[in-house]
Parts: C-alpha cells; structure tokens; sequence
C-alpha cells in the first residue's frame, strides 16, 4: 500500500513540474505565433456560398 501512495506523490510532483514548465513557456512567449502574420496576405479568402455566388453573377 505505501508503494501507491509514493506513487501517487510522485506523479503528483512530476505533474506540477510540467504544469509549472508550461506555464512559464507560455510567459515567454515560446507560443507565439511570429509567422503566420507575415504571410496572412498570402493565404486565400474564405468561399462564398455558391448560391450566393450564382445571385452575384446573374446580369439582369
């Protein structure tokens, strides 16, 4: 039964060290999005219905 319980403290503190490691990566800016900014311009618009597109198209 102590072997669980040492166990159970183990995972515990093994589990706050990441937690903690995560928390201080995400305060330094490890997650941080530098590139995708840069090439927003690039990427393609969202696609209209194609009802809707079919509406715009009609000459009247």
């Amino acid at each position: 039964m102590s072997v669980i319980v040492i166990l159970i403290a183990a995972s515990l503190v093994i589990a706050l060290a990441f937690l903690i490691i995560f928390i201080w990566s995400v305060k330094n800016g490890q997650y941080d999005d530098d590139y995708t900014p840069s090439v927003r311009i690039l990427l393609d618009d969202a696609v209209k219905n194609t009802k809707e597109a079919k509406n715009n198209n009609k000459v009247e």
